[in-house]
């Protein structure tokens, strides 16, 4: 039997599996959260830690149609600069409640398109940021980049403000491919902007590339992979487009019939997979390519790797807390997420309240399945030694719990009294060996069974 027909039999190419950037994932918070707790999760950090912070900008020029995520077009300014006063007040409200001495060891703008902010815009938030939190030695400070809406003065604003890492969205060089999913970015133009960026003295480069996107072939991948390792990035995620135009109206605008195959995907996966390797970059668990010197080798290499809602990460800090709308903020004991929309994020920062409305509250099981889930997607390995040492379980469940999953992928894992490995052929289906662990997930596959 072929890899790929095994693939097959284990439903590779049927499964809607989730990327487990979080458990559990968003769908499944079943409460708590809320901006009571939040508020309480705060005064609940130590004194003098060191947590993450990210900052949501869920504005766009234009809207990309392959995208799924919370974004808004706007032709002006004009709504991102009240935006902006919105997150100041958010900032403050923070600063009123946090403990002395809390220093940042991550601070990530995400979108949206963080660079529509004008120059001086991007001075007075950062400015802001660091009156409250500021950076502590060795942090890292990173903003998404598009090339479309970035221009000299803006970097200039963003290296002064202490950017020393840069994240680049590229999709696809292919012009076809890149006129159906409604994002043109040339290549000259991302080189114009890397090498602006470097120039500029901010070594860290990251780039997302996406595999899966209508008319996708092997040979037009391997011209874009090949074109993007000329810009050497220190690291790329390599993520595959999710098409669900169910879901997502704008990706109404993308022909289905136009769409790789699920096997056709898995060939576009691993086209690239053996460009990156060949080109010396580490494998870093399912989706990411690193170079040997930057954070996240290092941190496979030390398993000290993690996931957040951006993916693979080497931050450990235990707290994250998101700024803006549909932000959503990790703490030991849960969960939260802020309103989605604009307007509601907007109504209750304004109101003088922070603006969390959903999230989860972790109970003991939801930690030891959340890090079982874990160390799959990051180590493909789950250390029995770590896990009886780290979390209330007895052998005989945990034992139990790795049964069920070496019975449900035959040939792919492997069990032993290490404990449990994916093998290499089994890599390809790590989000599914990982969804045995997810107790939610399964509740609902039970559910719509029943219905």
């Amino acid at each position: 039997m072929t890899q790929h027909s095994q693939l097959t039999r284990l439903g590779l190419f049927d499964a809607r599996v989730p990327r487990y950037t979080s458990y559990p994932t968003a769908p499944h918070f079943a409460g708590g959260g809320g901006a009571a707790e939040f508020t309480h999760w705060v005064h609940e950090i130590p004194e003098n830690a060191t947590i993450s912070l990210y900052l949501h900008v869920p504005f766009c020029r234009r809207l990309c149609w392959f995208c799924a995520c919370r974004t808004q077009g706007t032709t002006t300014l004009s709504p991102v600069v009240a935006y902006v006063e919105t997150l100041l007040a958010e900032l403050a409200l923070l600063g009123r409640n946090l403990p002395k001495g809390v220093t940042l060891s991550r601070l990530h703008w995400g979108g949206g398109t963080p660079t529509l902010l004008p120059p001086d815009q991007i001075t007075i938030l950062a400015e802001a940021i660091f009156a409250i939190l500021p950076l502590a030695e060795g942090a890292e400070f990173s903003v998404e980049i598009d090339p479309n809406e970035v221009d000299g003065p803006r970097l200039d604003a963003l290296k002064a403000a202490g950017m020393n890492r840069a994240s680049i969205g590229v999709q696809d060089f292919d012009p076809l491919i890149q006129e159906t999913i409604g994002r043109t970015q040339s290549y000259e133009l991302t080189k114009q902007v890397a090498d602006q960026i470097r120039d500029r003295g901010i070594l860290s480069l990251n780039a997302d590339i996406l595999y899966g996107l209508p008319h996708q072939t092997t040979e037009r991948i391997s011209e874009s992979v090949q074109k993007l390792l000329t810009l050497s990035p220190d690291r790329v995620a390599l993520y595959g487009y999710a098409h669900v135009p169910w879901m997502s109206r704008r990706q109404q605008m993308i022909p289905s019939d136009v769409m790789p195959t699920p096997e056709e995907r898995l060939n576009l996966f691993e086209t690239a997979e053996k460009l990156f390797v060949w080109d010396g970059y580490r494998a870093i668990g399912i989706d990411h390519f690193a170079r040997p010197t930057d954070g996240l080798a290092i941190a496979q290499a030390t398993g000290h790797l993690r996931r957040n809602f951006q993916g693979y990460t080497d931050d450990t800090a235990p707290i994250l807390i998101g700024l803006g709308a549909s932000s959503i903020s990790r703490f030991p004991q849960g969960f939260s997420q802020n309103a989605s929309g604009t307007s509601d994020y907007t109504k209750a920062i304004r109101a003088g309240k922070f603006a969390s409305h959903r999230g989860h509250a972790f109970t003991s099981e939801d930690r030891l399945r959340g890090r079982l889930i874990e160390a799959l997607m990051c180590d493909f390995h789950i250390s029995r030694a770590e896990i009886l040492a780290s979390f209330d379980v007895t052998p005989d469940r945990l034992q139990s719990l790795l049964d069920a999953t070496a019975r449900a992928f035959p040939g792919m894992v492997t069990l032993d009294d290490q404990g449990l490995t994916i093998l290499t052929q089994g890599r390809p289906l790590t989000r599914m060996i990982a969804r045995t662990f997810d107790a939610y997930d399964q509740t609902k596959a039970q559910h719509s069974a029943a219905i």
